[in-house]
């Protein structure tokens, strides 16, 4: 079967899905982005995700594309054409289509909406789960906002190639004081030496991820206690575990930074324990 994607009000198939060339997500990176997880033929934290598309548009000025009743069913429907049960969907606004300008373009230009879904094999994910994965750490240097889910992506990628070819599965961005801030594309955690979750704080300078945000849920009912505040790299290194969340990964146990083991080399138990009660805390919407 044919993958499908939707873009700007027509659902195509994959191989054939474009946007105009003077797309300003294409011309400048003028867009926003969420990637959602779905299990068991439901939708993940879908209200979390699209509140916080609604902030990243918000934060940049660009028109929503359609109302949330809309947009979900659009997404609803780009997940059943799909046969998608298990996976995941991505979806794009950019500011739309118009003459290349660094300004934006006139009032009332449509932004610009593509909606993508694809399947993933649960074998592979529990697979990183059992074994963990490896991490490098790498000096920050993406824009001040990265508070907002822009499509400005290049130094993220950038990053994971870089620990791609440390033989890693992560970089994790550290600032000018040594201080660890997130990964290139997940949420850092770290368990300390009293047992406490800890996670920098959201307010600036890291992505407000989702699942970082139900995973508090999870932790409050795990009775496990969490704390919002810097920790450096050696803090991390000395760590009882060290794990990274993500919407399509939920809690990835990290064995290695740098090529230093964390704890013993091997996964922990406070990340299997969360990831095992995380989709019974989270938000499921039946697609």
């Amino acid at each position: 079967m044919p993958r499908i994607a939707y873009v700007n009000g027509r659902y195509v198939k994959h191989r054939d899905a474009s946007v105009h060339i003077e797309d300003r997500g294409y011309q400048f990176a003028d867009g926003v982005y969420e990637v959602c997880e779905v299990r068991h033929g439901y939708i993940v934290d879908l209200t979390r995700h699209l509140n916080r598309l609604d902030r990243s548009l918000g934060e940049l000025r660009i028109a929503s594309p359609m109302s949330r009743a809309a947009l979900t069913q659009v997404i609803r429907q780009t997940l059943r054409r799909n046969r998608v049960r298990n996976g995941l969907f991505y979806l794009q606004v950019t500011r739309g289509v118009a003459r290349r300008d660094h300004v934006f373009p006139a009032e009332g230009t449509p932004p610009s909406l593509v909606i993508t879904a694809k399947s993933t094999d649960p074998k592979i994910i529990a697979a990183k789960n059992a074994n963990g994965i490896k991490a490098i750490t790498v000096t920050d240097n993406r824009w001040d906002r990265v508070d907002i889910k822009s499509v400005g992506l290049l130094p993220n990628a950038m990053a994971r190639q870089q620990a791609k070819e440390a033989g890693a599965q992560e970089a994790i961005y550290v600032d000018g004081d040594g201080m660890v801030k997130e990964g290139a594309a997940t949420n850092v955690w770290i368990v300390d030496s009293n047992g406490t979750l800890v996670t920098r704080p959201a307010e600036h300078g890291i992505l407000r991820g989702i699942t970082r945000t139900t995973l508090m849920d999870v932790a409050a009912r795990l009775g496990l206690k969490i704390a919002e505040r810097n920790f450096s790299v050696s803090e991390m290194l000395a760590a009882r575990e060290v794990f990274l969340t993500a919407a399509t990964s939920i809690c990835f146990p990290v064995i290695s930074v740098d090529g230093l083991p964390i704890a013993n080399g091997h996964p922990g138990s406070v990340s299997r324990k969360i990831r095992e009660a995380f989709f019974d805390v989270a938000e499921k919407i039946a697609i």
